[in-house]
């Protein structure tokens, strides 16, 4: 056999290396003893053989051989074949010989086939999930093997790695091969740590510290809990969207130059940490100078230059800025210009450092409103929806009523997504509204147990319904036994006889146990309300109960003591309720104030008047955490000098009003009487305990300031830190005499069961008897 080893090092080798390369190796493979019979330019076989395919047809060989038999033939025509036979993309290796068959010279084409791959499978991969890596590579099964496939697959999840913050992550192919040359391909993983933003620095800033830039920004560096929380993850696309973010800061504090530059990003020796540094030219400080309006005005100049807060002389602030040009243009809008244009044309003066504004107004048509058609309601009745839309067909158009009218429907708590836009139709000055909602459940039914620090363990039950028969009615039933047996029934229709008031009712038994004494109720309540204008609603209700106060204890005060037994309560309430809250189940902003009085004495045994006036109010604070400040004042009065019933005096202390504090132990006590007989005398003797008895106070006030904050937004669960203020009062006693003060930290979950709360709270000012903080919480639906 007489080689022509064009590819001994594999035809691989070959195609890189170039033809130059292989014919030196040809000579120095033929110095050892064929030398004579190569030197010759041609040569001439018998016949073309192709061997080592199995997969691959010969038909689909052949006709790239350009040799033929008994036709002479020189190196460039081989080179050639193996070229165009490569090329197929189905062998590792091509090789030529001349070999002797039956005394006669042939040519032979050796393949090597590339093995066909059968499955790709990943081992070691735990943080990324399997199919988005599939996604990621080109590799298919089955499929002819191909190296530059498999490695170009290697760095696109490489890729993905570090899009996810691995990049130690290193990834190797493991193939194997069996006796049919089916291949599986192994990608075998050493994920590493994920590598964390370590410090973010800043050069050139003068005006901001780094402390109040980073601040500012989504990324973040890591922190002692960042295997918990994932702060510290690095996203290209997020510090790009940072580098905004910092600008605008700037541009809110009069830097209209500021140059913030890309940043450099530099991974640590081991990879697992990010040092990031961002360059800023922060420029000067520039404020307003010249402001005038032009245009279509639709008042004087005087008039909306005052809707501004920017004014001559203000450090320029584009977010201020933004906003301004919202009012000018609701202003517009809310008067049917539907399609007003305010533009800001500024002028910069780098010289005294002002900003020269002129606002063009273009006011364009005024519009009505035509056809209001609503969609996606599969369940709800279109009236339910089109009472809450506070603009009519044939009204001018007003961007503050559709704004309105969205908040109402999404807040009846039907909707999962509500959406009101605007369509153009034939007329010029005509758009059409459409509502389209997405329905979602509105009906829970549960059985379950929950837990209560101040009523023990609880078993209930709870069937309610907020959209009954897509009517709009609410429906609630529920029975709980325990610390506190209660069961309830209760409806009511917001829009009775569709007229713009409220009808309801209430019917409840309850018995509870409290500290000294315990408590049956029987009754129920008629309830009347009607909307007082946007966000308000005004109630007045009708309480009945039939109340006995039985199992006192021998220590009670002598409060108690009197009012053990029956007694019946009649009583009528109002009460006026505001609720500008942009989302009544998780606001952020707005506000619910409400003031309540009550008035006993409508018949039945009991007699007072209570007033409470309550007020919260939401705000956005840091990110997407939400400020919550609320208040809560309140008093009970005597009416023809009955004595206050005991259970309906303030009781402050535990989760829903002062945490940390025991329940229902801030204010007024007593300490306990016990009766007893003198041993030598034989006459009753009462003795006077270290321990207290609680009577509640006839005034109340306390206060809640909150800060809420999202720990995992897709699981609904939340943290919150408080500190709470406060106190009852006796009557003797004055508003604000003295206070008492916790603080503490918590977390809260809308669980499948309900909401929870779980809260830590520590006295500030613990008495005697006192401890210094407690836990609480609430799980599952109260009635």
């Amino acid at each position: 056999m007489i080689p022509y080893n064009v590819a001994h090092l594999g035809v691989k080798d070959f195609m890189s290396f170039g033809t130059n390369l292989v014919n030196i190796l040809i000579l120095l493979l033929l110095l050892g003893g064929s030398a004579t019979t190569w030197a010759a330019d041609n040569y001439t076989v018998a016949d073309v053989l192709i061997e080592g395919n199995r997969r691959v047809e010969k038909s689909a060989i052949l006709p790239l051989v350009s040799v033929k038999p008994n036709q002479p033939f020189g190196k460039p025509e081989v080179d050639r074949d193996i070229r165009a036979i490569y090329k197929l993309g189905r062998f590792e290796d091509v090789r030529a010989e001349i070999d002797s068959r039956n005394g006669l010279k042939v040519l032979v084409y050796r393949l090597e086939e590339r093995p066909l791959i059968r499955r790709v499978e990943w081992s070691g991969n735990s943080e990324i999930e399997t199919q988005k890596l599939r996604e990621a590579v080109t590799l298919r099964a089955p499929g002819i093997y191909e190296p530059q496939v498999v490695a170009n697959s290697i760095q696109e999840m490489k890729a993905v790695y570090v899009g996810e913050g691995f990049h130690a992550a290193e990834i190797k192919e493991k193939l194997t091969v069996n006796d049919a040359n089916e291949a599986t391909v192994t990608f075998e993983i050493k994920e590493g740590e994920k590598a964390l933003v370590a410090t973010i620095t800043f050069e050139g800033n003068k005006v901001f510290d780094d402390d109040e830039l980073r601040g500012a920004m989504e990324t973040k560096q890591r922190w002692f809990l960042s295997w918990l929380t994932g702060r510290g993850s690095y996203l290209p696309e997020v510090l790009e969207n940072d580098l905004d973010i910092l600008a605008d800061k700037y541009f809110n504090h009069g830097y209209l130059q500021v140059k913030i530059k890309d940043p450099e990003v530099v991974v640590s020796e081991d990879k697992t940490s990010l040092l990031v540094k961002i360059r800023v030219e922060e420029g000067d400080q520039f404020r307003i100078g010249k402001l005038e309006v032009e245009g279509d005005l639709i008042r004087s100049e005087k008039e909306l230059l005052d809707t501004m807060e920017l004014q001559p002389g203000d450090v320029f602030s584009r977010q201020t800025l933004r906003l301004d040009l919202a009012k000018i243009n609701d202003l517009y809008a809310n008067a049917g210009f539907a399609y007003a244009n305010v533009s800001p044309l500024t002028r910069l003066d780098t010289e005294n450092n002002l900003v020269d504004m002129k606002l063009a107004i273009e006011r364009g048509l005024r519009v009505k409103i035509g056809r209001i058609n609503i969609r996606g309601n599969t369940r709800t009745r279109d009236k339910v929806i089109r009472r809450e839309v506070n603009i009519e067909e044939g009204d001018l158009y007003s961007a503050g009523k559709l704004k309105g009218s969205r908040r109402r429907i999404n807040n009846l708590g039907f909707f999962d997504e509500v959406e009101v836009v605007t369509n153009k139709t034939d007329e010029e000055d005509v758009l059409d509204i459409d509502i389209s909602v997405k329905e979602k459940p509105t009906g829970t039914f549960s059985l379950g147990a929950g837990y209560s620090s101040v009523d023990g363990l609880i078993a209930q039950g709870a069937i309610s319904q907020n959209n009954l028969l897509g009517y709009g009615l609410k429906l609630d039933f529920s029975a709980a036994i325990g610390g506190a047996s209660t069961y309830n029934i209760g409806l009511l229709d917001p829009y009775f006889l569709d007229y713009n008031i409220s009808l309801g009712f209430d019917l409840y038994k309850t018995d509870r146990e409290y500290v000294d004494f315990d408590k049956k109720t029987l009754g129920g309540d008629i309830k009347f309300g009607f909307n007082a204008g946007e966000d308000n609603k005004v109630f007045l209700t009708y309480r009945y109960e039939e109340k006995e106060i039985y199992n006192v204890d021998s220590g009670a005060s002598s409060l108690v003591k009197e009012q053990e037994g029956d007694s019946i309560l009649s009583s009528i309430s109002s009460s006026f309720t505001r609720n500008t809250t942009d989302n009544y189940l998780d606001p952020s902003r707005g506000y619910v104030a409400r003031l309540s009085a009550e008035y006993a004495g409508l018949g039945g045994t009991e007699k007072f008047a209570k007033i409470i006036l309550d007020d919260r109010h939401f705000f956005p604070f840091i990110g997407p955490s939400v400020l919550s400040i609320h208040g809560q004042i309140g008093q009970i009065f005597q009416v023809q000098g009955e004595e206050t019933p005991i259970d309906e005096r303030f009781y402050l202390g535990g989760i829903s009003t002062l945490r940390g504090l025991p329940a229902r132990k801030v204010g007024p006590r007593v300490k306990r009487i016990i009766e007893t007989v003198d041993p030598v005398s034989g006459d009753l003797v009462f003795i006077s305990e270290d321990e207290y008895t609680y009577i509640g106070g006839e005034k109340e006030a306390y206060g809640n300031i909150e800060v809420i904050f999202p720990l995992f937004p897709e699981v609904k669960l939340k943290g919150v830190v408080f500190f709470d203020v406060g106190n009852s009062w006796g009557e003797d006693e004055n508003y604000f005499e003295s206070f008492r003060y916790s603080t503490g930290a918590g977390i809260r979950w809308l669980s499948p069961m309900g909401p929870m709360r779980l809260e830590w709270g520590y006295n500030l000012d613990p008495r005697e008897d006192e401890d210094n903080s407690q836990f609480e919480f609430t799980i599952g639906r109260f009635f």
